[in-house]
């Protein structure tokens, strides 16, 4: 059978609307005054919602949404368009390519599910008018009450969200700059790194204000945005670990192929289920969220706001919302977890058929980093979460999952970075191109 590398190739011509040179001017003209119009219209609609707390509603907060993903959709094809215009250049490279179909997908498709999910607002408004802009505000109790721990908590909780993201940034940053890196398995932990990122900063930055300002306020809108987006960035890493797990498994189990089956398309389809399926079960959640209605005890024991803790502040029938609780951490939780635990296990028997020590060696050793972050986040988060369930105070749980939203993303980078040479190798090359650069 004859075989095609599908990577020999290294970029794509892009065509546009006309190849006469008359028009160019125009269609540029035409593009950039439409891009500005779409991306400076729902940037206003952004800023009025935000702004307004009349707006603090679940169709504004759809809309708010719509309007990010129209500016990201947008800017995913037209700036693109407008630079090849000007510069008279229509290559796009084959990565980019990739990308700017990945992004195109994903922005369509999160339009799509937003039109369907403000559908499903107004249909529940007809029915259940009144009940949705009741609550105006929760409250944020944070790990402890005590004015004289806030100082402290304070200091620690900066420090370990400037480690976290300076720490995961240079991870980022190294894998880019150095092409001894471009492999699936640091391209999967960039994507990591880029995860850990954004889910600390979607709760760790609004308890630091809340303790500069003293105040334990959150609006509702920004309660239902801070669950959507912890819950999309959660899932989402998991998503990224069993993608690493099943690279190490093809890499282990399968050598000879491993740069056949993990190929660029591959990698990129994984992330972008990932997403996915993430953004889709936070969307689901929040709009299961959408529906309840709250007593006058709207006190949260967390430093963030957690759907468990949402649910048992509710006052209306939340069989439904548990039901399907436990129905997605099922799909989205055990299942994965048992594809990683199957892959170890196909990765240990294969490395027990290594004859050499050195061999066995190097091969755990390829595998040990993602299996310490694999035990951090699963044992973390499925201990929390098992605990809600139990006789654990509400306090108690909060501080027990700091260790999975707080020490794993600040853990991480160490992990990786230690007990990897090929990282520690291209750190070094990172700090002397930087610091000697003029």
């Amino acid at each position: 059978m004859k075989t095609q590398n599908l990577t020999s190739f290294s970029e794509f011509h892009l065509l546009g609307f006309s190849e006469d040179p008359d028009l160019q001017l125009i269609l540029f003209g035409l593009f950039l005054s439409m891009y500005l119009v779409t991306v400076l219209g729902n940037l206003l609609i952004i800023l009025a919602v935000i702004s307004d707390s009349h707006l603090h509603t679940p169709m504004y907060f759809f809309l708010s949404n719509l309007s990010l993903s129209d500016i990201c959709f947008i800017s995913t094809m037209v700036p693109k368009m407008i630079v090849g215009n000007v510069t008279q250049n229509r290559v796009i490279s084959y990565v980019g390519c990739l990308t700017q179909m990945s992004f195109y997908i994903l922005f369509g498709c999160m339009d799509h599910m937003l039109l369907t999910v403000m559908g499903y607002d107004r249909f529940m408004n007809e029915m259940n008018p009144g009940n949705f802009s009741e609550i105006a505000e929760f409250f944020l109790l944070g790990l402890s009450e005590d004015p004289d721990l806030q100082p402290v908590l304070f200091a620690l909780f900066l420090s370990t969200y400037l480690v976290t993201v300076l720490g995961n940034l240079v991870i980022i940053l190294v894998i880019f700059h150095d092409s001894h890196l471009h492999t699936p398995m640091y391209f999967f932990l960039s994507n990591l790194s880029f995860v850990d990122i954004c889910f600390t900063t979607t709760t760790i930055p609004k308890m630091l204000v809340n303790i500069q300002l003293h105040s334990k306020s959150i609006s509702y809108t920004g309660c239902l945005t801070q669950i959507w987006f912890a819950l999309a960035f959660l899932g989402f890493e998991n998503g990224i670990l069993v993608a690493m797990a099943y690279d190490r498994f093809v890499a282990i189990c399968h050598p000879l192929r491993y740069n056949v089956i993990m190929n660029p398309k591959l990698c990129w389809l994984l992330v972008l289920l990932s997403f996915l399926i993430s953004v889709l079960d936070a969307m689901l959640h929040t709009l299961m969220a959408l529906r309840l209605s709250f007593c006058t005890n709207l006190e949260i024991p967390h430093f963030f706001c957690e759907l468990a803790h949402i649910l048992k502040l509710s006052c209306s029938d939340i069989l439904m919302n548990n039901i399907l609780v436990y129905v997605v951490t099922g799909l989205l939780g055990v299942v994965p977890l048992s594809g990683i635990i199957f892959s170890y296990t196909q990765i240990v028997s294969s490395v027990l058929k290594i004859p050499s020590a050195g061999g066995k060696y190097k091969a755990f050793s390829i595998c040990v980093s993602h299996l310490i972050v694999v035990s951090l986040f699963y044992g973390t988060g499925f201990g929390v979460y098992l605990s809600s369930t139990g006789t654990l105070s509400s306090r108690k749980s909060a501080v027990a999952s700091v260790m999975y939203t707080v020490v794993t993303p600040m853990m991480n980078p160490f992990i990786y970075s230690l007990r990897n040479k090929d990282m520690i190798g291209a750190l070094r090359r990172f700090i002397f191109r930087t610091t000697s650069f003029p």
